[in-house]
């Protein structure tokens, strides 16, 4: 399946800590962010890789080799 657009530099970092056990508030303390840009980011990666749940976009992930 074709991608929506270009993942950017940020949202291939968000999707590789997505297949770690850690929330996203976890997630936004080791970037430096807040947990309202980290969901930003997720709701965008999501999109753009047409999935709509954490297990779908790490599977996504794991099947086109941009798991982290």
């Amino acid at each position: 399946m074709p991608l929506a657009g270009p993942l950017t530099r940020r949202e291939l970092v968000v999707l590789a800590r997505l297949a770690d056990d850690v929330t996203l508030e976890q997630i936004a303390s080791t970037l430096w962010v807040s947990r309202n840009t980290v969901k930003s980011q997720v709701r965008s990666l999501y999109r753009k890789i047409g999935v709509s749940t954490r297990a779908e976009a790490v599977a996504w992930a794991a099947s086109t080799g941009r798991a982290g």
